[in-house]
């Protein structure tokens, strides 16, 4: 009795040490707190960014840490840190690792705490305490104190039944709403290279939103007003040049309309009119400027088609009319400051140059349309989160926007208001991609490149497919290489674009992707059944099972993805999907076999699992090539 008091008296003091050393650092500071970078958010809102996903045993990950947390608050219940899960880079001490160990023996001896002489201890204390016998096949303690999970075969084909019996993951059915502003072309310009990056990032994580149960708007922000359109529609009405002109035409006129406007005063004071016409809705300026915009959205519909976008515009021009009030209201709030007579949003500490939302003139600008649609979309659309997808150089300025929305109590609610930064495209040279004679790459012109690339390659390679198919296939392919070219890379990063390395068969490209799955597809056609008793499976081949532990990470994917806003996670978790199934085929006879159910439903399960990566990606898989 002697010894069980001593104990429970170190207990007590332990818990008291812990409390000391761990608690305060869980508490969150006051005011606006960062999500990630870019993005702000209520302090009173909840954590919108992860889905909810790791609140719940549904993800792979979510299921390991919630026996894990149990056995740290059992064991060492004032430690209130999150214990840390990672997947194991050795495959063969396990397929999770937790070094949590390692924090809590730091944070005991920081505290004084001196009955564990190093982490292994510490790490043995929590393994005891671990009482799940289903998932786990063994838990290991290596090294200095890192504890290794190694999941049991009846865990993981028991997930996989259950992936079986839906096309959703596991963790769908997330309630929520979310926003994306994307693309974003400017009316009466070819859509470029430039368009490409935020049109494919900003429908990937809307794809991802809508997959795992989100109200997802998605919204073009077109650029459809502003004082362009007076300089445009004065040069087009002196040269008798028709509103309803191909796109090329109408941007070879803003060029040559732009140059007029920067050498002729006269024709400055005449656009400055039109302008004010156009402002005014003049019913004929109206009129051309209607036509011009329709022009410019039929071109860029037949991009839409090509890249398989959903989206509806809501540009500039839906906002005008909101702007005078939305700027009268900051005033009145003081939350924007007049300056040399015109409106600014300084940073905390003027260090930088302001943001400017009305200028000198009177007249609105970028910023002015900004506020008024971020208040729109906040308080009318009253959606959880507010993501915009623009190049990484606007940073700054979404900054100064979501800041001054806060200070309006726009954000109310805990709505978030998150900018996704993107990097710019290389040439092989190091530089923007551009043509040989130094303009912009157009966007149809690129992928029009890919698509001819594609149907050349395929020629050359030789395949049974039939004119039509061969068509087809090249652009199918054509499209999900330029995509996945830009999307497998860190978007924060500029990544160079190349037609060569688009094509590897051998790399990391959508070519490699696709052969892949036009290869478990043939497998499939050729079973002579997928009617497979599902009781009986198991493996008899450490390709397998590393296969099958792969297939039930997609929920951890979805989940990492929606908290980073970073569809390269979803490239990787398919990339790798498609080098574990070549590997596995290798190794593993399938149809004949000694195991052959259980190695069909493994094909079937990479096969479904696969055309859910594809279609998040906006990406359409090919069953033959």
């Amino acid at each position: 009795m002697e010894q069980v008091a001593c104990a429970s008296t170190r207990l007590l003091w332990r818990n008291r040490l812990l409390r000391s050393s761990c608690f305060g650092r869980r508490t969150q500071p006051k005011g606006r707190a960062q999500t990630h970078q870019g993005s702000t958010r209520a302090p009173r809102g909840r954590c919108f960014a992860t889905g909810g996903y790791e609140r719940t045993q549904r993800t792979l990950i979510g299921c390991i840490k919630e026996s894990l947390e149990s056995a740290v608050r059992d064991k060492f219940s004032d430690y209130l840190e999150t214990v840390d899960i990672t997947e194991c880079a050795n495959p063969s001490l396990g397929d999770y690792q937790c070094s949590s160990a390692m924090q809590i023996f730091s944070a005991l001896r920081k505290a004084g705490e001196t009955d564990f002489c190093n982490p292994r201890e510490v790490a043995a204390v929590i393994v005891d305490g671990i009482s799940d016998t289903t998932t786990f096949d063994s838990i290991t303690i290596a090294g200095a104190g890192f504890i290794n999970f190694k999941l049991s075969d009846h865990f993981i084909l028991t997930r996989l039944r259950e992936l079986g019996k839906t096309v959703k993951p596991t963790s769908s059915g997330e309630s929520g709403s979310v926003l994306v502003d994307f693309s974003s072309p400017n009316i009466a310009k070819e859509m470029h290279v430039g368009h490409l990056r935020s049109t494919i990032i900003g429908d990937a994580l809307c794809n991802v939103f809508e997959f795992c149960g989100l109200k997802t708007i998605r919204l073009n922000h077109v650029g459809d007003w502003g004082t362009q359109f007076g300089m445009l529609i004065q040069f087009m009405t002196d040269n008798k040049v028709s509103p309803d002109s191909a796109v090329s035409d109408l941007q070879e006129c803003y060029k040559r309309a732009k140059e007029r406007f920067d050498q002729d005063d006269d024709f400055k004071s005449q656009s400055k009119q039109a302008v004010i016409k156009l402002q005014s809705y003049d019913a004929d300026a109206l009129r051309t400027w209607k036509q011009i915009c329709d022009a410019s959205r039929a071109e860029f519909q037949t991009i839409y088609d090509r890249l398989n976008i959903s989206i509806i515009e809501r540009g500039e021009s839906y906002y005008n009319d909101m702007i005078p009030a939305v700027l009268d209201e900051l005033v009145a709030k003081n939350v924007v400051v007049e300056d040399a007579g015109a409106l600014c949003i300084f940073d905390d500490d003027h260090a930088e140059a302001p943001v400017i939302c009305r200028k000198s003139d009177g007249g609105f600008n970028y910023a002015s349309t900004d506020l008024a649609a971020i208040r729109h979309r906040a308080l009318e659309e009253k959606v959880d989160r507010i993501i915009y997808v623009t190049d990484q150089g606007q940073q700054k300025h979404f900054r100064a926007i979501f800041k001054t929305a806060h200070a309006a109590g726009w954000g109310h609610g805990g709505v978030v208001f998150e900018h996704v930064g993107f990097g710019v495209v290389l040439g092989e040279d190091g530089k923007r991609l551009r043509t040989r004679s130094g303009e912009t790459v157009k966007l149809k012109s690129l992928l029009d490149e890919a698509e001819e690339r594609c149907l050349q390659f395929l020629k050359e390679k030789g395949t049974d497919l039939s004119a039509e198919e061969l068509s087809t296939a090249s652009r199918i392919l054509g499209v999900s290489s330029v995509k996945y070219a830009d999307l497998h890379n860190n978007r924060l990063t500029a990544y160079t674009f190349s037609f060569d390395r688009m094509l590897d068969l051998k790399g990391n490209t959508a070519m490699y992707l696709q052969y892949s799955h036009a290869r478990v597809a043939t497998i499939l056609r050729k079973a002579p059944t997928l009617d497979l008793p599902l009781d009986g499976l198991h493996f008899e081949n450490a390709a397998e099972r590393l296969l099958a532990v792969h297939l039930i990470k997609l929920d951890d994917v979805l989940a990492a993805t929606m908290k980073e806003l970073a569809p390269s996670k979803i490239c990787d978790y398919l990339y790798t999907l498609c080098t574990m199934f070549n590997n596995f085929y290798a190794e593993c006879k399938v149809i004949g076999g000694e195991n052959e159910a259980s190695r069909l439903f493994l094909c079937m399960r990479t096969a479904a699992t696969m055309k859910i990566a594809f279609s998040l990606l906006g990406m359409e898989p090919l069953e033959r090539l």
